[in-house]
């Protein structure tokens, strides 16, 4: 955005075509690093404006996004090297072949090829080149000057901090879908005598990633674990609070561990964890084989169950647990012992809590939407039923605009045979 902006600034008032590039090197790595006599440099036009009407398809001659290597010699590679404008009265000859060979019947790059001015300012940040502004001025118009010259190089200096903005913000976003992109379990899933699926929904528009967390755990014995829960807050240190948790609860499966000692464990783990004191979770093993699934909580909203003809229903817990971190006593689990296919919600609080209603409303109106989707919903045989219903479930919440991540996990749990 920030290109578009230069170059439609420049073209067509003060030049007849202008063009931004930044060096490749900048835009993938933290700092640019440039010989003083580089032997090429790579950069990759970000925004080009040829004229106000022109007829040209320059989006297929010179399109936006194209990276180009630029030998020692020519006026870029000088202008990066050196942080000095290049002022010429005509493209050079490198420039000249590229174009004549981009378009050689196109009237556009004719009158690029003839341009009687030519002119390269640098951008610089904090002392280093990162591109360059490019701009022409056909035959018949007057040369740019050096006052002009320094017009440009104004413009370019505002434009670089923009820019400098933009790249981090870019690199950020990335990191943060990197990390839940790695972090969170494939949709759909679907294990022997259980069907998974799950949503997640960052609070507000600009956070990526928050304290939120679930996993989905195979455990010996065709047992299946399941869990939600939510680290406080919703900026980065809850994310990497919510890492740490997440991290902790596989290597604690992976010990075979009882639900409550496997509680019991992940609360000292809290407690030694900066930022992880108070996260609350919901644990769920489900065992098709003895028809049980057992529920351990820590402080976190109890999980929904429906059976084949509803209404969905809170488990009654045997104990709430106190959040994660505490250390100030043992969990306790809850055993249900399941006959028919049921669906099991586990969530977290952002979905059923607000500033406008308490908790427990949220929950029956939370049960209410589970009856709603599950009876008018596809049919629950399709492969696309339960992570469609999570989707409804997520929009259609009552903390839909709140200002907490939202996170369900949704599954079929299908008893053994006798």
């Amino acid at each position: 955005m920030t290109g578009r902006h230069v170059v439609h600034a420049l073209a067509p008032g003060f030049c007849d075509a202008a063009s931004v590039y930044l060096l490749q090197r900048w835009l993938v790595q933290e700092q640019p690093v440039t010989a003083a006599d580089p032997p090429q440099i790579e950069a990759r036009r970000l925004a080009l404006r040829i004229g106000s009407d022109s007829a040209e398809d320059w989006d297929r001659l010179l399109p936006v996004g194209e990276v180009l290597v630029f030998p020692r010699g020519t006026p870029y590679a000088r202008a990066v090297a050196t942080g000095q404008t290049q002022l010429l009265d005509g493209v050079d000859g490198h420039t000249f072949e590229r174009l004549r060979r981009t378009g050689p019947a196109d009237a556009g790059v004719t009158a690029l090829l003839h341009s009687a001015s030519f002119l390269i300012v640098p951008l610089r940040l904090r002392g280093a080149a990162v591109g360059f502004i490019a701009c022409t001025r056909g035959a018949g118009k007057e040369p740019f000057t050096h006052g002009e010259a320094v017009a440009v190089e104004s413009l370019g200096a505002r434009a670089c901090v923009a820019l400098d903005n933009a790249r981090r913000y870019e690199r950020e976003r990335r990191t943060a879908l990197a990390i839940r992109r790695s972090l969170l379990p494939v949709t759909g899933q679907t294990f022997e005598s259980c069907r998974v699926a799950h949503g997640y929904r960052p609070a507000g528009q600009d956070n990526v990633i928050g304290g939120d967390w679930y996993d989905v755990l195979p455990r010996p014995g065709r047992r299946l674990a399941m869990i939600v829960g939510d680290a406080m807050g919703h900026g980065p240190e809850s994310a990497v609070a919510m890492i740490q948790l997440r991290t902790a609860v596989r290597t604690l499966a992976a010990l075979d561990l009882g639900p409550a000692e496997l509680m019991d464990r992940l609360d000292a783990v809290a407690g030694d964890t900066p930022g992880a004191s108070f996260a609350t979770c919901m644990y769920a093993e489900w065992d098709a084989d003895l028809r049980t699934c057992t529920f351990v909580g820590a402080g976190h909203p109890p999980p929904l169950v429906r059976g084949p003809g509803g209404p969905a229903v809170r488990i009654d817990l045997a104990s709430a647990g106190l959040p994660l971190g505490l250390g100030t006593g043992r969990y306790e689990p809850t055993v249900l012992h399941l006959s028919e296919p049921t669906l099991l919600l586990l969530y977290s609080d952002g979905l059923v809590e607000s500033r406008t209603s308490d908790i427990d409303e949220g929950i029956t109106r939370l049960a209410g939407a589970l009856d709603a989707g599950a009876e008018s919903g596809p049919d629950l045989a399709r492969p696309d039923a339960l992570p469609e219903l999570c989707r409804r479930l997520l929009e259609d919440s009552t903390a839909a605009h709140g200002a907490d991540d939202r996170t369900l996990l949704l599954a079929e749990l299908t008893p053994g045979k006798n």
